[in-house]
């Protein structure tokens, strides 16, 4: 999208157009209102409003309501933070007395968006002058107050009172970006700034040994799925090194070096989340519901605890019926014997591939049930287990 398509759509005609499409399209396919749509308005700008329209549907996921107002780019859609998360970093902010913060990279604005609906003074920059103004944009068109500029992370000047928020591109002409060394702006800035009251946004795969000293690293999952790791500076004065925050329900864990101990399978088998795993808080998590691992190397959990609103929503749980066989002609004689006929496999450390195992298994009873495949001391073993509801999913 260039800028003489954001000032189209921007422009009187452009929503006017833009209202119209959202409010037909449900009842007409593209290809006859954009036939319909042509006859008055011009080719070029039925084409881009028909995009916007798609681009607000599916930001749905990441925006909820809000997205029905807001202006994106594909590229840009697809970098922003989603709004739960943008909101919870927020929260956080002004927990710590932030007032004021400048996103250094700030896209179509996301954190933004979530930082000035909190209360905090936002501005923003950016090199493309097209997000600039879709920024711009989204923070007016939500009623919200902010100035969003065109500038370069390099040459911007932080205020003495300003928090930095830094989110490097991750993704090139090639495609992502797994290596610090690709990210723009370059690594070196951004250690840089977290030498200070800074935050940046970085891959959730970043390994341990490349988060800076002094640096809180925050691993984030948002209904189950692990969205994001944020690097908190130095400046913050953090005492934790890694922390895990599931949302929505805002569970959070953070280390103290917990050493976990390894038992055999006791009531219930505990698959922590993964923003816990990548945290690398299994032992901490084992510690707090009173569990054990079942293999010193995989990141499964034993307990006779209950789980409990402060807990259960850092993994999923499981409460055990019984152990079954691990080879499948064993396996299959233990099933039918229960009259197992819909069953649902989960594996973990070993070298199963689920929808090739129930397909050998041919099950054909009438009951339905859940599987658990992983090593015990290193040794193949399946469960058959009761899924428990899913706490991590619902808010407190």
């Amino acid at each position: 999208m260039d800028e003489a398509t954001v000032d189209a759509l921007l422009g009187n005609e452009g929503r006017e157009l833009l209202a119209l499409i959202s409010a037909r399209a449900k009842t007409s396919s593209d290809l006859a209102l954009g036939t319909e749509l042509r006859k008055q308005y011009s080719p070029e700008l039925v084409a881009a409003a028909m995009n916007q329209h798609h681009l607000r549907v599916k930001a749905t996921a990441k925006f909820g309501e809000l997205a029905q107002k807001m202006w994106f780019t594909p590229d840009a859609l697809e970098q922003s933070t989603r709004l739960s998360v943008a909101k919870h970093r927020a929260a956080r902010l002004i927990a710590l007395n932030v007032t004021n913060i400048v996103d250094l990279g700030c896209g179509i604005g996301g954190d933004l968006i979530a930082c000035a609906h909190a209360g905090i003074k936002v501005r923003g920059i950016d090199l493309d002058p097209v997000r600039v103004r879709l920024a711009n944009a989204n923070l007016d068109a939500l009623g919200l107050t902010g100035k969003v500029t065109v500038g370069d992370a390099l040459t911007t000047e932080v205020g003495t009172n300003e928090v930095a928020f830094i989110d490097p591109a991750r993704r090139d002409q090639r495609g992502r970006i797994f290596s610090l060394k690709g990210l723009q702006p370059p690594w070196d800035l951004v250690t840089n700034l977290l030498t200070g009251q800074s935050i940046a946004k970085v891959m959730p795969g970043i390994a341990h040994t490349d988060i800076p000293n002094g640096v809180e690293a925050e691993w984030v999952s948002d209904h189950g799925a692990l969205v994001e790791a944020s690097l908190w500076g130095a400046g913050f004065g953090s005492t934790a090194r890694h922390r895990a925050t599931v949302l929505p329900s805002k569970a959070t864990l953070i280390n103290r070096d917990a050493i976990a101990q390894i038992s055999p399978a006791e009531d219930f088998l505990v698959e922590p989340d993964d923003a816990v795993i990548r945290a690398g808080l299994v032992a901490e998590l084992a510690e707090d519901i009173d569990g054990h691992l079942l293999d010193p190397k995989i990141a499964w959990i034993t307990t006779n605890k209950e789980p409990t609103p402060e807990h259960g929503h850092l993994g999923t749980w499981f409460r055990i019926i019984d152990e079954v066989p691990f080879h499948s002609k064993a396996l299959k004689a233990e099933l039918q014997a229960r009259d197992i006929g819909t069953l649902t496999v989960k594996k973990r450390g070993v070298d199963i591939v689920p929808e090739k195992l129930i397909a050998q298994l041919k099950l054909k009873g009438s009951q339905t049930g859940t599987l658990i495949m992983t090593r015990v001391d290193n040794v193949g073993t399946a469960f058959l287990v009761d899924p428990l509801p899913h706490l991590r999913h619902s808010s407190r």
